[in-house]
């Protein structure tokens, strides 16, 4: 992202924040159990904004120390509840203490200096374990950080810690269990205790919505940043291909995968944005709010008539605010559902061995599969790795059928975005990011046939997830995407889209609710 395109976004959100407030009306005091304010900090974690807190920072009335030891008593009291963290860094607050020395010398490096940050525990670190859920990696940590935990150190952010996930970011078995792995367990939806977080960077987004954290990494290939931003309700931005550097990240496809910042409003996104990228965008995003904008919803009337109905309230909302919303639906997505997975067989077979070969313990493939054959805690929720088996089987990345496989995804996942953006002159598309979240069973896996993330995952191009609303007690996201590198526009729309909607509120952790909502 070109630095001026970034630097007008976040002086254009940041600007907002503090004149106006966090984004979203504030939550009565809660105790620490259930989350929100805590009165030795003087703000109401659950709201607070990265642009209030260094306003404080700066000020001298909030320390990062204070901040930091204030999300770990949390982390404490809530994450047995819902299983989401897997471990915090024990230097921590040795990392705050640095940022707090920093800001009283006026020698802070930034937004993120002395903000707590959550990793995805697919992202290489070199002082905590790496595992991808998997107990095959839980030997020794990797050697170096990932590209993107060096830039957040660099930027003075606080390695908080490492995030439960859906083992090997959901690309072992046929019929999966979101937010299950061997390493860390079951985590658990904030909102319903008994309901699916949605996978694979569930741990990240039930962390930020049980305020664990004040902003977290996820990792997306189809899905896996903005279904569980959707279904804990929080944001999530899965940034354009190549904006945020992949290297020392688990990987799935080089041709898909990013990771991407999550947080509990889009200013603190963007703002995370601009510490993990380091691509070109092409677009300066202008101030403004919804009048004149051009949206185009594509219902996906599969995901339930309550979704549906959310949808149409929705579109409600964005007109009477200005915006024209007229209904779409993009094309070839039949071609896409054929031709993504075998693909994606073909890719992981490639780079899952190129990881492997850095890491102790398995080293390839081949090794990987015999080890949960043999590994029955492997085995505990979900007994397949039918997509591992179909990889290994997969014709290599050079076999023309192949070749022509990918082609034909980018072409067409392109295109069903370029066209139907020019077709009606639209500023994005919006969708339904997810249904109300399923119960969680073993036995049965996920009820996750989601399609509204992948035109933008195949084609590389950015989508943001913000909250729309709920059907019963279960968060539901409206999904935005953009063309290529239209990240700084797209999070500038996000932030209007949220202001209007003023859809979050704080999970209750209530135990279950309702079958009728069950998909």
């Amino acid at each position: 992202m070109k630095m001026r395109s970034v630097a007008t976004l976040i002086a254009m959100l940041v600007a907002g924040s503090l004149l106006a407030g966090a984004p979203y009306p504030r939550a009565e005091a809660a105790g620490a159990d259930s989350g929100g304010s805590l009165p030795k900090l003087g703000v109401d974690l659950d709201t607070v904004t990265i642009p209030e807190l260094q306003a404080r920072m700066a000020d001298g009335s909030l320390s990062s120390s204070a901040l930091t030891a204030a999300y770990l008593r949390r982390i404490k009291t809530v994450n047995p509840k819902i299983n989401a963290v897997l471990h915090t860094d024990p230097t921590a607050l040795r990392q705050a203490a640095a940022s707090d020395a920093r800001h009283r010398h006026g020698a802070a490096r930034g937004p993120l200096d002395g903000i707590p940050v959550l990793l995805k525990d697919n992202v290489n670190t070199r002082d905590m374990p790496t595992t991808a859920g998997s107990l095959a990696l839980a030997g020794s940590p990797p050697d170096t950080d990932a590209a993107l935990v060096m830039r957040l150190r660099d930027a003075g952010a606080v390695i908080l810690g490492k995030t439960n996930l859906s083992e090997w970011a959901n690309f072992r078995a046929a019929k999966p269990t979101s937010g299950w792995s061997a390493v860390g367990g079951q985590t658990s939806n904030p909102y319903v205790l008994d309901r699916n977080p949605c996978g694979s960077s569930s741990g990240s987004a039930a962390a930020l919505a049980a305020s664990l954290s004040q902003v977290a990494i996820g990792t997306e290939t189809d899905g896996s940043i903005v279904c569980p931003a959707g279904m804990n309700g929080i944001v999530g931005h899965k940034p354009s291909l190549g904006l945020v550097s992949r290297a020392g990240v688990v990987p799935i496809s080089a041709e898909q995968d990013t990771a991407g910042p999550m947080a509990r409003n889009v200013t603190d996104v963007a703002l995370a944005l601009s510490v993990l990228s380091d691509g070109a965008s092409d677009g300066v995003p202008r101030p403004g709010g919804l009048r004149g904008k051009r949206i185009g919803l594509w219902r996906l009337p599969s995901l339930g008539p309550e979704v549906d109905a959310l949808m149409t309230r929705t579109a409600e909302k964005l007109r009477a605010a200005g915006a024209e919303v007229v209904e779409v639906t993009p094309p070839y997505q039949k071609r896409l559902a054929e031709l993504e997975y075998p693909a994606l067989l073909s890719e992981f077979h490639r780079d899952i061995d190129a990881y492997l070969a850095t890491r102790h313990g398995p080293r390839n493939l081949a090794e990987l599969i015999e080890f949960n054959r043999t590994h029955a805690a492997e085995r505990t929720c979900f007994a397949g790795q039918e997509l591992f088996e179909q990889a290994l089987a997969a014709p290599p990345v050079t076999d023309p059928k192949y070749r022509a496989m990918r082609a034909e995804l980018k072409d067409l996942s392109r295109r069903s975005i370029d066209e139907t953006m020019a077709t009606h002159h639209l500023d994005a598309i919006a969708s339904p990011t997810n249904p109300p979240a399923w119960t969680t069973d073993c036995a049965r896996g996920d009820n996750d046939v989601i399609p509204s993330s992948t035109p933008a995952a195949v084609a590389g191009y950015p989508s943001l997830s913000v909250p729309a609303g709920f059907v019963n007690e279960l968060p539901v996201g409206l999904l935005l995407m953009s063309g290529d590198h239209q990240d700084a526009g797209l999070l500038s729309l996000g932030a209007a889209v949220e202001q209007r909607l003023d859809a979050w509120r704080a999970p209750r952790y209530l135990a279950s609710v309702g079958r009728d909502v069950i998909r």
